[in-house]
């Protein structure tokens, strides 16, 4: 007899399959009505990634229409392999560089802590991560603001696992990183988010009692 959660599994991945083929599909033929269909469902996700990637509202709704631009003309790039959230963060995140380099600034790479070498930095995560006991407590706009005081590369791994819920692997692949990398940059993030948490906290508790 076939266990029922294996069963479940295997439909859900079935049903992912085709809905990768129906966005190739669609893609080649450039159908205005997928397009339509993916911008409505991708929206919202999209624009909060480039934000807190770029850190500036403006910059970002013109990363996103380019974004869109360029599914529309590579569309026939995607090969309904891998997830098309992970290949459509791959698009924004390049972008993002590109635009970077532009401007003489840091790549999200350069601008990582030196320290890290790629080998992950293990420690003990008892519980909920800073990150998700801190979303139990406050508001999005406050998580936010924590988050923008990070490093990009740590901010961006945090965003694209805990509010796109991106596997490691996928991560792995939206920023074409080795998963150790990714892993070094997940832990390291988590344990910076510790201090700023406190310190908001610090900060709102000193403004009360004045």
């Amino acid at each position: 007899m076939r266990n029922p959660a294996i069963a479940i599994s295997m439909e859900q991945a079935e049903q992912s399959q085709r809905e990768n083929a129906a966005i190739v599909c669609g893609l080649k033929s450039q159908d205005p009505e997928l397009l339509d269909h993916l911008i409505e469902l991708y929206q919202h996700r999209l624009l909060r990634y480039l934000l807190f990637l770029t850190g500036k509202r403006e910059v970002a709704e013109d990363l996103f229409q380019e974004t869109w631009m360029r599914v529309l003309l590579r569309g026939g790039q995607y090969n309904g392999k891998a997830r098309f959230d992970t290949w459509l963060f791959a698009i924004a995140r390049n972008l993002v560089i590109d635009l970077s380099r532009k401007r003489t600034m840091a790549s999200l790479d350069e601008m990582s802590d030196t320290s890290v070498d790629g080998r992950a930095v293990e420690f003990a995560i008892d519980g909920p991560s800073p990150l998700e006991e801190f979303q139990l407590r406050e508001d999005r706009a406050e998580v936010a603001e924590v988050l923008m005081k990070l490093e990009p590369n740590y901010r961006e791994v945090l965003v694209l696992r805990f509010h796109e819920e991106l596997s490691l692997e996928e991560i792995a692949n939206v920023t074409r990183a080795p998963l150790s990398t990714v892993k070094s940059r997940l832990y390291r993030g988590l344990a910076a988010l510790k201090p700023e948490i406190e310190r908001l906290r610090g900060c709102r508790t000193a403004e009360a009692m004045g």
